[in-house]
């Protein structure tokens, strides 16, 4: 069978091996059969291991902020002969030689369909307007590695290899001198660099040097087919220009009326999708028989496809199987052609590390000297430099290209893969390390609704995941009353989760101009929610919409949606609660991801918060164009957050087509009793130990100040129900919102953070949401017979961050003139003075 006909040719040191072609399923083990003698089975094992060795990879590298492309070429790394192959047990069962070509031809198919999927999200019109200092950046971050390849190549190449030695200096300079453009989108995204100016430079600058990298590699390839640059090459150069324009003048027009024959709307037909589809094999097939790489036609094809829904369509159907599946395999042969042993002598690795150090150097020069022309600081063009030299596919593809055509022996494969495995990974670590953005804010003091003054401009952050957000917040919004006094300015924050390089496009789209087709889902999803908000702002009058988009990973997506806030100077950030309402009127969870983040807005937001629970706020009711007619019901118990809430409810009561009912639940004889006492249990502690006071009277003197002056103001004001309700317990605090008129579509509580209060009392024993308090998780469960929706408000209070304050006062004469403040507070600042003090003698 295989094993016999394994023979060793005396003349060469190849190994042919033949294999029966028969061999490919077993007739199960009872037969007595090895699975791992027949192909099928040893493929499967050979795909799990490597998808579960990268995963574990992922999982131990995602504290230190890698890519994923270094798990995966450490993945292959690892089960090559560098580690575990070095026991010959292991790699005769699992990666014997035989089984090579099967692999190798499945992770050629992985990466054709990939590249066929990174020419579909390029759009070179965005090429053609990244500017000049963008392309100047790409084109000074080529030059100086090639060269220090091109020296470099010099050193390594031996006389003994035949190749020319053109050949090989242009196979390191193009691998030394790329940039790869998705593995620079997650690592900015991890940087939270996406949205600065530096982050634009980087992917413009990317986006070009990966174009020329393709152009490079085409020749590179055309010259490495024939050992000798002779008129072969020039042909495979010329049929290959011809087969571009082939595909720019014959097939992009065939692929447009496909695309017309869809009508407005529909999903392009699965007969259209297959003929795509099969159309990358056949320009795969062509070009490799022309004499470039498969790869090279499959990329083409991808870029002449249109953008637009067949774009979209396309990367939905593969993105997930060809990018989690296939492609990884790819990386995991790079690794299992790697033999770390073959590097031999301190004189080789003295080499490799200076190669590190040169190309990396010769890189950041090039870009400071572009950033340095154009005046930009010179740790901005420092960061940069490191940015531009981040590795991944399009090297990989090199390598293994060069090594196929053997161009490059096993020693500087192995080599440059150490290279830019190194490279790509300690981007990160030193960029974080030199470039720390200034914080250019001032504090500012309207951080709250209560404290926004009714004459000034009224900054509100929306975060929104997908459009069925769009249309409940921006009636809410309406209802908010902009006026030319206190117009109000939006931002919304378009939150996309970071993944693959259907993200990194869509930052480098961000800039884009309208009217041009979407690229991606997210991007659909962007052009539709930032339609309704532009829209919004046409006719509303007096209200200013700026969208944005932020792009992260969602377990960091709070620091974007709260340096914004910060940024930006917003009083208030709405977002969307994390279940959404079903047809039959339950509620059911969207994604855990969003109940995380908001969990993270409510700890950390510079400002008040509110968390919209959605169940329509529908406009249907309009009296005339442009009115709204909205019943909205305020429940008070009193607090930070319900005394914000009536805040906002206030202003949305100016609003002419607002009735507002405000119903504040009053404490009755049996319940006062253990809420009185808590405002002085502190206080018994031990001897010299400083003591917190939460103070409940001045609460409640709080809350009927603010009460008193919002009834006075608004005593004539025929649109305002004011009601008492006096309650004993959480029982009937329930059966009193029960009965409270079916007519309200809106209902704003307070989160309740901080304040205990009898009339909750064991609400929050069974609550499902707690960060909705006990009120708005009663109103936002789907058991509640109300089906409105709710916001529930958090009054930002001190620095940030919710919990008890302390004072501090070293005599009991002296006047504190700060407060410290522990970093769980959630009560507003005491006043300052000696009685609410407790210091034990």
């Amino acid at each position: 069978m295989a094993d016999e006909a394994a023979t060793t040719a005396n003349s060469t040191d190849e190994t042919i091996v033949c294999y029966a072609p028969t061999m490919i399923t077993t007739n199960g083990i009872w037969q007595g059969d090895n699975p791992l003698d027949y192909s099928l089975p040893l493929f499967i094992l050979q795909l799990t291991l490597v998808v579960v060795v990268t995963r574990i990879l992922v999982y131990i590298l995602k504290p230190l902020r890698q890519p994923r492309v270094i798990s995966e070429i450490l993945g292959g790394i690892i089960l090559g002969p560098s580690v575990l192959g070095q026991s010959t047990k292991f790699a005769n069962a699992v990666f014997p030689l035989r089984s090579v070509m099967v692999l190798e031809t499945m992770a050629n198919i992985g990466l054709l369909y990939f590249l066929f999927l990174v020419g579909v999200e390029m759009d070179l019109a965005v090429i053609r307007r990244t500017g000049k200092k963008a392309f100047a950046i790409a084109v000074a971050g080529m030059i100086i590695p090639f060269l220090i390849g091109t020296s470099f190549s010099l050193m390594l190449h031996q006389k003994s290899q035949y190749m020319k030695q053109g050949t090989f200096i242009l196979f390191l300079g193009v691998a030394l001198s790329v940039t790869a453009f998705p593995v620079l989108a997650r690592v900015l995204a991890e940087l939270k660099l996406l949205n600065t100016e530096i982050g634009r430079i980087a992917m413009s600058s990317a986006l070009v040097n990966d174009m020329c990298a393709w152009i490079l590699l085409a020749f590179a390839i055309a010259l490495a087919e024939n050992a000798s640059v002779s008129l072969a090459s020039v042909w495979v150069i010329l049929s290959s220009s011809a087969f571009v324009l082939f595909c720019i003048f014959a097939v992009r027009p065939l692929i447009s009326w496909m695309i017309r024959r869809t009508p407005e709307g529909e999903t392009i037909s699965d007969f259209y999708i297959c003929l795509i589809l099969t159309g990358v094999m056949i320009c795969g097939f062509i070009t490799d028989a022309l004499g470039t790489h498969s790869v090279f036609g499959a990329f083409v094809f991808g870029l002449i496809i249109p953008n637009g829904p067949i774009g979209l369509t396309l990367i939905e159907r593969l993105e997930d199987f060809v990018s989690g599946l296939l492609l990884p395999l790819f990386f995991a042969i790079s690794g299992l052609k790697t033999e770390i042993s073959t590097i031999k002598g301190v004189g080789t690795w003295s080499i490799l590390f200076l190669v590190i150090v040169l190309s990396c150097a010769g890189k950041i020069a090039g870009t400071l000297l572009v950033a340095l022309y154009y005046k930009m600081p010179f740790y901005e063009g420092l960061t940069l430099g490191f940015l531009m030299n981040t590795k991944g596919l399009v090297e990989i593809i090199i390598l293994n290209v060069g090594k196929d055509q053997k161009v490059l022996d096993d020693q500087s494969f192995a080599i440059m893969v150490i290279i830019s495995v190194v490279k790509t990974s300690i981007i990160i670590p030193i960029v974080t390390l030199i470039y720390k953005p200034a914080r250019k804010f001032a504090p500012y003091k309207k951080r709250t609704v209560q404290r926004s003054k009714p004459d000034s401009e009224f900054r509100v952050l929306v975060c929104v995941h997908t459009p069925r957000n769009v249309p409940t917040i921006i009636n809410l919004l309406e209802a908010s009353h902009p006026t030319k006094k206190s117009p109000i300015c939006i931002y919304v924050l378009h939150l996309v989760e970071l993944s693959g390089r259907a993200s990194a496009m869509l930052i480098v789209h961000n800039s884009r101009k309208s009217g041009r087709p979407a690229l991606n889902r997210a991007q659909a999803q962007s052009d539709h929610i930032i339609n309704a908000f532009e829209n919004f702002e046409q006719h509303a009058g007096c209200v200013s919409v700026q969208p944005l988009t932020a792009i992260s990973p969602y377990s960091t997506m709070h620091e974007d949606i709260c340096n914004l806030a910060e940024d930006k100077r917003a009083a208030f950030i709405i977002i969307p609660f994390h279940k959404q309402q079903t047809v039959d009127g339950g509620m059911e969870s969207t994604n855990p991801a969003f109940r995380t983040i908001n969990q993270n807005v409510l700890v950390n937001a510079p400002c008040s918060v509110g968390i919209l629970v959605d169940r329509g706020l529908s406009s249907s009711t309009r009296l005339a164009a442009g009115q709204v007619s909205h019943h909205v019901a305020i429940l008070f118990f009193g607090g930070p957050d319900d005394r914000e809430a009536l805040a906002y409810a206030w202003r949305m009561s100016e609003h002419p087509g607002i009735n507002l009912t405000v119903m504040r639940f009053i404490p009755g004889e049996a319940a006062a009793e253990p809420s009185s006492s808590s405002g002085r249990r502190a206080e018994a502690s031990a001897p010299g130990i400083l003591t917190v006071v939460t103070d409940d009277d001045r609460e409640k003197q709080l809350d009927e100040d603010y009460i008193n002056q919002f009834r006075s103001r608004t005593m004539h004001d025929d649109s305002i129900v004011y009601t008492e309700r006096v309650v004993r317990n959480g029982e009937e605090t329930v059966a009193a919102i029960r009965s409270i008129d079916s007519i309200h579509d809106l209902f704003i509580v307070g989160r309740g953070q901080g304040t205990v209060s009898p009339l909750t009392a064991g609400l929050t024993d069974w609550s499902e949401c707690p960060e909705l308090g006990a009120i708005g998780d009663l109103l936002a469960s789907s058991d509640f017979a109300t089906t409105v929706s709710v916001l529930v408000v958090q009054q930002y209070v001190g620095m940030g961050v919710h919990g008890d304050m302390l004072g501090v006062q070293d005599s009991p004469n002296e006047q504190p003139e700060h407060f410290i403040y522990n970093h769980t507070s959630r009560r507003p600042p005491l006043p300052r003075g000696p009685e609410l003090f407790h210091s034990q003698p």
